[in-house]
């Protein structure tokens, strides 16, 4: 079949009417070739789920997603030695010349932002002095500012699987409901009694609107998609792909990674968007395998279009607009969390090798007292009956990855002790040893987090004590997520009190360098 979009367009729309002369469908066809070359700087999907709070309620107004550079498998992640060379690990290079007539910027249809009530909230930032990166002691210092054009292979739309292997889905195009479903290796497309079917059908956004996508039609009505969405068959499910200027996308993003604050905390905002802004252009092209850059959900960035933004969340994106996080020419990895408990982590509690930008950081006001205390999960306890901590241990040894001291030690019955063998930096734990009636095991790092796991849910943190009373086992700790990159809580506070949103990125991720990308 040609893929040529006009030729198979007419193509379908010929057959359409001569098969139902009376049928007519605006359909725009998306053909596409891709590469196979996902990335590997993700850590395991348990880790993404764990992230997450069982309700809004136990961190309020606190982000949905608390860690959103995780994998889509449960393999070990590979050291970022082990990185391949792709757009996202070269060099930024500043442009230098005017660009092409046939450029994204050419081409493409903004969503307006909307700052109706922003104007008076909105402080743009002053650009300073070019300094060279380097890795310096833990320095709160702001970070320097580069300006210059978007490099040309950044410069196109995002591609965001907003659903994937999913049964059926909704659209509300031209006033119309339009059930789209798979059909065979075909997508069927169904309204007023009338259906046609193809391979992959793109639509687009009319006059700067959005389409309304969803899995059901009574969310319709909320639904606003940017950009355009193509819908494609993969393995008998559908899929939607929603193919969106970048800062559009973290309109999107904001309200659900760090929630709807006030305009006392507009800078904690900012930091967030260009923490996420960093976060979508590391993911170009790294996972051309399914097709598109980042998931909507918990595998990446929570992205629901645009039917939770605000007139704040929107003048944050606007007022860091092209905004980025580079350490030597390179996107920085932007790891984040909910709470820290007054002091981050580094990579270790992943076993991985340091990065320089991710160090082990104080994060405690003048009074010694954290950044964000304010959250829930400053303080947290959990008890365990002595009767059900072999069950719960036995039960969950694989998730955490368990090392066993002896052949046989996998047939414990009994708990003796529970003993914090060593710390990380922070104060984590490094290696956890269980002594049993059959010998010992250690769990090391995060996946101490696993071996707690009861009813489906993890520990809030690896920073915790464990001691016996009596007939129980108390754990009690402080944070809620890994601990590595910015704490949200933190960020909240630190702009509450008057920092902007340099500082606050220059502390959570050290020696970085801010760049402006221009189009």
């Amino acid at each position: 079949m040609d893929c040529k979009k006009h030729n198979l367009a007419a193509f379908m729309l010929e057959t359409m009417r001569q098969s139902n002369p009376f049928f007519f469908f605006p359909i725009f066809i998306f053909c596409a070739s891709f590469a196979f070359a996902d990335d590997d700087f993700d850590l395991p999907d348990d880790v993404q789920k764990a992230e997450v709070p069982a309700s809004a309620e136990e961190v309020p107004e606190g982000p949905i997603n608390f860690a959103p550079i995780e994998e889509t498998t449960t393999s070990e992640p590979a050291p970022a030695s082990n990185r391949p060379e792709n757009v996202n690990s070269r060099k930024i290079a500043p442009a230098t010349s005017a660009k092409s007539d046939t450029s994204y910027k050419e081409k493409k249809k903004l969503t307006p932002l909307n700052n109706r009530s922003a104007k008076a909230i909105v402080d743009s930032y002053l650009p300073v002095a070019d300094e060279p990166v380097t890795d310096v002691p833990v320095t709160d210092v702001p970070a320097t500012f580069k300006e210059h054009l978007i490099p040309e292979e950044l410069d196109r739309p995002l591609r965001v699987g907003i659903y994937t292997g999913v049964k059926e889905l909704y659209l509300k195009y031209q006033g119309e409901t339009v059930r789209v479903t798979p059909h065979g290796n075909m997508v069927r497309f169904e309204a007023d009694g009338n259906s046609t079917e193809d391979i992959a059908h793109e639509f687009n956004s009319e006059d700067g609107g959005c389409l309304a996508v969803a899995a059901d039609k009574k969310s319709l009505g909320k639904a606003c998609y940017p950009g355009s969405i193509m819908f494609r068959n993969t393995n008998g499910k559908l899929d939607a792909i929603n193919s969106v200027d970048v800062e559009d996308y973290l309109r999107g993003v904001i309200p659900y990674e760090i929630g709807k604050l006030d305009s006392s905390r507009i800078e904690a905002l900012k930091a967030q968007a260009v923490a996420a802004r960093t976060y979508a252009y590391k993911h170009f092209n790294s996972r051309e395998s399914v097709g598109f850059d980042v998931y909507a959900d918990t595998k990446d960035q929570v992205y629901k279009g645009l039917e939770s933004a605000t007139p704040l969340t929107d003048a944050a994106v606007k007022a860091t607009a092209g905004v980025v996080m580079t350490y030597g020419g390179e996107f920085i990895i932007a790891y984040y969390h909910s709470t820290c408990g007054g002091v981050t982590e580094t990579l270790a509690t992943w076993n991985r090798a340091d990065l320089p930008y991710l160090k082990s950081v104080p994060d405690k006001r003048p009074n010694g007292k954290p950044w964000c205390d304010e959250s829930s999960y400053i303080k947290w306890e959990r008890r365990f009956a002595d009767k059900e901590i072999a069950k719960l241990f036995k039960a969950n040894t694989n998730e955490a990855k368990a090392v066993f001291g002896s052949t046989n030690g996998k047939d414990f019955k009994k708990v003796k002790s529970i003993k914090i063998k060593d710390k990380l930096k922070s104060g984590r734990i490094m290696t956890l040893r269980v002594e049993t009636d059959k010998g010992y095991f250690d769990v090391l790092t995060d996946r101490t987090r696993w071996l707690f796991k009861k009813a489906g849910t993890i520990l809030p943190s690896s920073f915790f004590t464990v001691k016996k009373e009596g007939k129980e086992w108390v754990v009690t700790g402080t944070g809620f997520g890994h601990g590595v990159g910015m704490c949200q809580m933190g960020v909240r506070a630190r702009a509450q009190a008057g920092q902007s949103y340099q500082e606050i990125l220059s502390h959570y991720y050290q020696g970085i360098t801010l760049e402006k990308f221009d189009r």
